[in-house]
């Protein structure tokens, strides 16, 4: 079996997904659009790292000391810019990266301080921020549980400290479990562990190792992701030089031992990356994955309201610029069509386990009948959904309906 998922990277403004389906953005930024109800989901673009990661194509950039405050400054003007034009009520905050914890204690409590006096945080069930082992500290988690983080997701990646070295990680195994016992003892009941499969040199009695240490580890939620080449990354470089390459057969054994140590654990699998235990999945992503509307801050943050979706400048210097001199930090903008709204749907839909309207799908009558016939897809209630072989090959399912 070959395995093609589709990966939307182990964090961030999941809008990356959709943009993917519905292609490229305009470079012309233009005015946001009215929304009707109340924005009940937010995320929050903190691009600093300590170390650039080699495989990560996510915005990011070296921490530079000397503009992180002014950077916080910029992103609370934002905010109030947003709660000016829209009526903000967050059901969910995620605080996505780069690494958030790389920021001082002292400018965590200053921008998440800048929060609460900006939000009405009433209805408030779910605030994630995202840390990697290294970056956390007593002080730092303590302070991140009492202004209302109350969800953490950590980027252990893996247990093994050479796979840690070749995806150029800061930190070691042994830091890892610290910084997760650390966030246990400040208070933190919603753990997320992020790993990473599909590694150059990875065996499968590596990925099993590290499976079951984090099963030890007894965390809430478990993201498991598999490695892509992205452009502009140095991995993509190596490997179209050919000292990397991919591996999908290996993927999709990965694949297989992750659904079946971890369901066998207690862990729901309700989408392709993600797993729970009941009650913990993530209310944010489960937002983005129903395609309901969403408010970007940061630099590079996606926002999407009705049919309309806007980027925000991918370049915190003049991210910050921009707000500072009151002018609109967007990049680039993007009417939506319903038939880019239908294809998003579809394909993140698919990703879960609550699948797609059968409704939805009338029209592939015959795709749907090959894929049941393959044993890739099934349908219950109404709704057609992956079978266990078909989550290997869930990218090949939904680009036959878009």
């Amino acid at each position: 079996m070959v395995a093609d998922f589709m990966n939307n990277g182990p964090n961030h403004n999941s809008a990356t997904v959709a943009a993917a389906v519905s292609g490229a953005f305009p470079v012309t930024a233009g005015d946001t659009p009215a929304a009707t109800e109340p924005i009940r989901h937010l995320y929050v673009h903190i691009p600093f790292c300590a170390r650039i990661c080699p495989y990560c194509a996510f915005y990011k950039d070296l921490l530079d000391r000397s503009q992180t405050q002014r950077f916080c400054e910029a992103v609370l003007f934002e905010l109030e810019e947003k709660t000016s034009a829209f009526d903000v009520v967050p059901k969910t905050i995620y605080l996505g990266g780069g690494t958030p914890t790389a920021l001082r204690t002292s400018q965590l409590e200053f921008l998440l301080g800048g929060f609460h006096q900006r939000l009405d945080l009433s209805a408030l069930e779910e605030w994630t921020v995202e840390a990697n082992p290294g970056s956390v500290s007593a002080r730092k988690a303590a302070l991140l549980c009492k202004l209302g983080m109350n969800r953490i997701s950590l980027g252990v990646q893996s247990w093994d400290n050479t796979l840690l070295k070749i995806l150029g990680r800061e930190h070691n195994a042994d830091q890892a479990e610290q910084s997760f016992h650390i966030l246990r003892e400040a208070g933190f009941s919603n753990i997320n562990v992020d790993l990473m499969f599909g590694l150059p040199g990875q065996t499968v009695q590596q990925w099993q190792k590290t499976l079951e240490k984090t099963i030890s580890l007894r965390p809430d939620h478990i993201s498991a992701y598999c490695l892509t080449y992205e452009e502009d990354t140095e991995f993509f470089l190596r490997q179209s030089r050919g000292e990397l390459k991919a591996n999908p057969d290996s993927d999709a054994d990965f694949f297989e031992v992750g659904m079946s140590l971890l369901e066998e654990a207690g862990y729901e699998h309700y989408e392709i990356s993600n797993y729970a235990r009941p009650d913990f999945s993530s209310v944010h992503n489960r937002a983005y994955w129903s395609g309901e509307d969403y408010l970007g801050v940061g630099p590079s943050a996606f926002s999407t309201v009705g049919m309309r979706r806007w980027q925000n400048l991918a370049d915190y210097r003049a991210y910050a610029d921009r707000l500072l001199l009151e002018q609109s930090p967007v990049g680039a903008t993007e009417n939506l069509t319903t038939e880019m709204k239908r294809a998003e749907r579809i394909a993140l839909s698919l990703r879960t386990r609550d699948g797609i309207s059968a409704v939805e799908l009338q029209r592939f009558a015959r795709e749907t009948d090959e894929f049941i016939m393959l044993g890739l897809l099934r349908e219950a209630n109404g709704k057609y959904l992956l079978t266990q072989k078909g989550k290997s090959l869930a990218d090949s399912v939904a680009a036959a309906f878009l």
